[in-house]
Order: structure tokens, then C-alpha cells, then sequence
């Protein structure tokens, strides 16, 4: 079975910088897409940034120009660099990755455990 397990949270100042890291464990499967989620108290989950199988990225509006998805095929991690941390941007943080069929079904697909990340003023 498949395991998502995410790293590199943790506790910031605003304006600092957080790298995440989910490293894909398991049966080898054809990952179409691969994200971020996030989280807060209270709060809808949203999509903070995706990655397909021909590079190209996707980002909410509210982080475009902050953070930066990546893809390293060679060691089967998805990374998300996040720089200009701002307090909203506190969530626990899940990594995502769908299928060819999972779209096709509109399933979310494999889920990680989630990392916290803190951003305070």
C-alpha cells in the first residue's frame, strides 16, 4: 500500500521560509498529479498547489509568487518551498497525489498524515 509521509514542518516567524517534503513509500503507481493541501481550525481544506506528470504547476492566488512546487522523479518526493510565510498561512499542511483513474473518478486519491505549519507575527 501506498504511504504519503510529509516532513519540514514546523514553527516560523512571518516572512520566514519553510521547505515541505513527501516522500512516497510502498507499491510503485502512476501518480498524474501530485499537490498540497492545507488545512486551518475552522476552515474549508484548499489546494495550495499541484504538479502533473508534464510539469506544469498550478497555485492558489494567494500563494502565487510565495511558494514553489517540485518534483524529484529520481528519489519520489513532491517539495513545496514556502518563502514571505504570512500568520494565514498556518494549516496543517497534506500531501496529495491522484491517478489517471482517480481524476477520472474525481477521487482525491492517496492522502499523507499532514504537518503542521505555525506562522506567527
Amino acid at each position: 500500500q501506498v504511504q504519503l509521509v510529509e516532513s519540514g514542518g514546523g514553527l516560523v516567524q512571518a516572512g520566514g521560509s519553510l521547505r515541505l517534503s513527501c516522500e512516497a513509500s510502498g507499491n510503485t503507481f502512476s501518480f498524474n498529479v501530485m499537490g498540497w493541501y492545507r488545512q486551518a481550525p475552522g476552515r474549508q481544506r484548499e489546494l495550495v498547489a499541484s504538479i502533473n506528470n508534464g510539469g506544469i504547476t498550478n497555485y492558489a492566488d494567494s500563494v502565487k509568487g510565495r511558494f514553489t512546487i517540485s518534483r524529484d522523479n529520481t528519489k519520489n518526493t513532491v517539495a513545496l518551498q514556502m518563502n514571505s510565510l504570512k500568520p494565514e498561512d498556518t494549516a496543517v499542511y497534506f500531501c496529495n497525489a491522484r491517478s489517471a483513474l482517480d481524476i477520472v473518478r474525481n477521487s482525491y486519491g492517496y492522502w499523507g498524515q499532514g504537518t503542521q505549519v505555525t506562522v506567527s507575527s
